[in-house]
């Protein structure tokens, strides 16, 4: 029996990782319906507070689901030998939002909805009684 190999381009061209929305090639990390791509060597990009990019930028994009895209991320960060760290988690936290119930995989909501400050609900108001001073 005989066995065939891929041609060396077919190889290179092979997904190192894939996922129902991302595909992780040598060169980077690129979004299967869209064409968005992130260039290997921006993956680990930080901005000025240590926070990590992509995740912020990411959480942006109404297209981006948050479950396939930290599935790639993190094989991507595997694949390339890059460390994560706290801030990662944190960055996802802070662009993506927690779960706040519901089925949906990619419910998420954005931390700043959770904490928008919102108006005070009106009180029902009381009957005013005045003091009466006590006679002697």
């Amino acid at each position: 029996m005989e066995t065939t190999r891929p041609d060396d381009a077919a190889a290179e061209a092979a997904p190192l990782f894939e996922n129902r929305d991302w595909r992780l090639h040598a060169d980077g990390l690129e979004h299967r319906e869209t064409g968005y791509f992130i260039d290997r060597d921006t993956l680990n990009a930080r901005r000025p507070d240590g926070h990590w990019e992509w995740p912020l930028h990411l959480s942006e994009k109404s297209w981006c689901g948050v479950r396939s895209f930290r599935e790639a991320f993190s094989a991507a960060l595997d694949a390339f030998g890059i460390a994560p760290d706290r801030k990662l988690t944190l960055s996802f936290a802070l662009g993506f939002g927690t779960r706040v119930g519901g089925a949906a995989p990619d419910a998420f909501v954005p931390l700043a909805d959770l904490v928008r400050p919102r108006a005070p609900a009106p009180r029902a108001s009381a009957a005013f009684h005045p003091l009466v001073a006590a006679s002697a």
